[in-house]
């Protein structure tokens, strides 16, 4: 078994160490940005990016492949996403969540047929994601200030460095050989794009049409990140359905 923990030592001591914090006066209606002119640049390319890979003339992924096909990969995705979900709830000291995401996992694997059906949900087991940027805010560690990320996109200080060591806590990625253990990483890719494209008109309102999508974007995101984690959100009487289709 391999050892992760210098690992998550080192992710938690760059975590503390670069989770920027407000001065005495607080951030502005709840939101550190410190690096928002790069922060701004990062969001043009994701913006442009997206505008290539989804905004084309044909129907797309949501369009073109089945509703029952894209389930099955949703499924799929969920499934293989489960042990790292149990070690993050562990590692949160949160036994039950970590016992009903196993059980979750071990119907779907083998009564779903390897996880291609979702047969947990139907016994009350519904699903249930963690990541180690929610095990990092139980344990104290501060948001930090807001990111951008290439290709990834919204994100802080403190999930990016959850991000960097959820790269080695999944223990499927030491049980399955290659290349075989990719082909979790590609379900949960087109599950992605997946999702992109079932809320396509919605998101090319708020990305592509909207006066300052990284303002919206920005808001959105930390209001659903503190939701899921239970810290108060920023701006409650924000509506990002409500955009500006005046400024492009």
């Amino acid at each position: 078994m391999v050892d992760l923990r210098p690992v998550v030592l080192t992710a938690v001591a760059l975590a503390v160490a670069g989770c920027s914090v407000p001065g005495p006066g607080g951030a502005p209606d709840g939101i550190h940005d410190p690096y928002e002119e790069k922060n701004r640049k990062v969001h043009d390319f994701n913006r442009n990016l997206d505008k290539k890979l989804f905004s084309g003339d044909g129907p797309g992924y949501a369009g073109t492949v089945p509703p029952f096909v894209q389930e099955r990969v949703s499924s799929f995705a969920d499934t293989v996403s489960l042990p790292q979900t149990v070690v993050n709830q562990l590692l949160q000291g949160r036994l039950v969540r970590a016992t009903s995401s196993s059980l979750r996992f071990t119907l779907n694997a083998t009564i779903g047929v390897g996880g291609m059906f979702d047969v947990a949900k139907e016994w009350g087991l519904d699903p249930d994601e963690s990541d180690f940027g929610e095990t990092l805010a139980v344990w104290g560690v501060p948001e930090g200030a807001y990111l951008e990320v290439p290709v990834l996109g919204p994100s802080t200080e403190r999930d990016t460095a959850g991000d960097v060591v959820d790269l080695f806590t999944d223990p499927l990625k030491y049980v399955v050989p290659t290349p075989e253990r990719y082909i979790g990483t590609v379900a949960k890719g087109l599950d992605t794009v997946g999702e992109r494209s079932k809320f396509g008109g919605t998101v090319d309102s708020i990305l592509h049409g909207s006066a300052d999508s990284y303002l919206q974007f920005r808001l959105m995101y930390l209001q659903n990140r503190r939701y899921e984690l239970g810290e108060d959100a920023p701006g409650a009487d924000f509506d990002p359905l409500a955009v500006d289709t005046e400024g492009f």
